[in-house]
């Protein structure tokens, strides 16, 4: 296990608690995340799946869209909760959602509270085109 400070446990627990809000009746599966600003500000999300499926919303992009609408652009790291058993990581579109935010950030792939492991953005989501690619 990786080295965990005080910071990262309250953070997964924050997306545990976020994941027992999860509106997920068709998969049954269950997701929270936490996304901490350079503010210090902290923002949580969980999956809302949709009976027609492509309005559902991952918990990773529900926590950024609560975040940017209240005004935070800048984020530092994100605890990402799924399953108990597996690592749940984020899917293609919240990496490039997160992208969008952050040229790269630490990323808490967490099992429970004392079972987790941290990674980037950057190693999740190699040559990214980002916003600075349009201009």
């Amino acid at each position: 296990m990786n080295n965990i400070n005080i910071e990262d446990k309250e953070l997964v627990k924050l997306a545990i608690e976020a994941r027992n809000k999860s509106y997920s009746p068709y998969s049954k599966f269950k997701v929270g995340a936490a996304l901490l600003t350079s503010e210090g500000n902290i923002y949580t999300g969980c999956n809302i799946e949709s009976s027609s499926f492509s309005p559902t919303i991952c918990a990773e992009r529900t926590a950024l869209a609560k975040a940017v609408s209240s005004g935070d652009k800048n984020f530092v790291k994100i605890a990402i909760i799924g399953s108990a058993d597996e690592y749940t990581y984020p899917c293609g579109v919240c990496r490039q959602f997160l992208r969008e935010f952050a040229n790269d950030m630490e990323i808490i792939i967490a099992k429970n509270e004392n079972e987790f492991k941290k990674t980037s953005l950057t190693k999740l989501l190699p040559n990214s085109f980002g916003p600075e690619d349009l201009q």
